[in-house]
């Protein structure tokens, strides 16, 4: 497994934030974070093989990462995608210390990093923190279905119009990086259908994307074009972790 670069703890007064985290309580939120580590992750970087001990946690908070299932020797499909709002290491939750899945670094960036043992500690004295991560791991499950309809039911378009949307809520700006390549991995299809799907999207002026820079130029637009899968794993979030959904709705993006 590759290593992503860790740097020292930053204060606890200027860290950077987690949902999650975040909506706990400051004495919890203290304590939790004091057993944690400041880290860097750094794009394209595996944290999780399936089937491989779970050693860490991770909380993102300007990161982001690509959970995927893969289906053979030549492919996967993209099942899930933490930011800010979650967590990486749910399976320790249900007694499991092993991973089904495999974790990718897709944006880099900072997040908090625990031990796998730190960890199952923290929330057996702190059971509010139980009960937020229990909520959120119904929320994963949840998402989880959403994605499979999603993949079965819509065109590729749309898909791919939910996905930008989603990476742009957790990298928190407009521009980001992801290739032909990358998207049609990401999404179990075809390069040329993937190719197909971002030219429409870019004549209808909701995006610019050259080379593997996307820029989305129109996020209502982009909102009607995704399927409506974007709207409920956002609504759903918001019912199921609602102090959570309180501490920050979306960033104001910044320009690139």
């Amino acid at each position: 497994m590759a290593q992503d670069r860790v740097n020292s703890v930053v204060p606890l007064a200027s860290a950077p934030g987690n949902r999650l985290l975040d909506a706990l309580v400051r004495g919890a939120r203290q304590s939790f974070l004091e057993s944690c580590e400041s880290v860097e992750l750094v794009s394209a970087v595996v944290l999780y093989e399936p089937g491989a001990l779970i050693e860490f946690v991770y909380f993102p908070t300007s990161s982001y990462i690509s959970v995927i299932i893969p289906v053979d020797e030549d492919s996967a499909l993209e099942v899930g995608l933490i930011g800010d709002e979650g967590m990486l290491g749910l399976p320790l939750l249900l007694g499991v210390d092993s991973s089904p899945l495999r974790a990718l670094v897709q944006g880099s960036g900072h997040a908090w990093r625990m031990t796998a043992q730190a960890f199952l500690a923290q929330i057996e004295h702190h059971p509010r923190l139980r009960r937020e991560m229990l909520r959120y791991l119904q929320v994963s499950i949840w998402q989880l279905a959403q994605t499979a309809a999603c993949t079965r039911f819509h065109l590729v378009e749309q898909r791919l119009a939910r996905w930008l949307l989603m990476t742009q809520d957790r990298a928190h700006r407009d521009k980001f990086h992801a290739t032909h390549e990358f998207l049609a991995y990401m999404l179990g299809v075809r390069r040329v259908g993937v190719t197909k799907a971002a030219t429409s999207l870019q004549r209808r002026k909701l995006i610019r994307y050259h080379r593997g820079e996307v820029v989305v130029l129109d996020r209502r637009g982009m909102q009607k074009a995704a399927c409506s899968c974007y709207q409920t794993d956002r609504d759903t979030y918001k019912d199921l972790l609602p102090a959570a959904d309180r501490v920050i709705v979306r960033k104001k993006p910044a320009t690139a």
